[in-house]
């Protein structure tokens, strides 16, 4: 079985870091989980590999990590703040995640969640259950780089 590149809280860090609020942008706990969401399935359709082996759960908010929400939900609504560093990655996978805070990272946290509600992999892992209902359901990282290696394909 493949086994993740990293940690999915090192991932997390690294996005939070990166985030560059010098220019306005900021990150809260909720568009987070949706980068953390875009970089495994982009990692895995650009680079062949699993990112992290965190399971990605198909929430009411959409997609959620649930080491990563553990780990920032006392925080909320509110903006999280910088860790003293920011984690070194291969040079190959943070062209990825710079790609997905380039890509994704513009939007704020209910547009990236509106966004993934419009998605196959998050719809099918719902299995037809109210958007208000509770979701545990995995959303499969094969679906997860079918869904976005066809959408990679039409746009090229």
């Amino acid at each position: 079985m493949e086994r993740g590149l990293y940690d999915s809280l090192r991932v997390a860090e690294w996005f939070v870091a990166n985030t560059d609020r010098e220019s306005g942008a900021s990150i809260t706990h909720l568009k987070l989980q949706k980068l953390m969401y875009y970089a495994q399935a982009w990692t895995k359709v650009l680079l062949g590999k699993k990112l992290f082996d965190s399971r990605i759960e198909a929430w009411m908010h959409g997609p959620v990590v649930t080491e990563v929400y553990h780990r920032y939900k006392s925080h909320s609504y509110h903006e999280l703040p910088i860790p003293d560093e920011a984690p070194d990655l291969d040079t190959n996978v943070e062209f990825v995640l710079s790609e997905i805070l380039r890509v994704y990272g513009k939007y704020d946290a209910k547009y990236l969640e509106e966004l993934t509600h419009q998605e196959d992999p998050w719809i099918e892992a719902r299995n037809g259950l109210p958007l208000e209902a509770r979701c545990e359901n995995e959303i499969p990282l094969e679906k997860m780089e079918e869904f976005y290696r066809k959408m990679n394909e039409e746009n090229s």
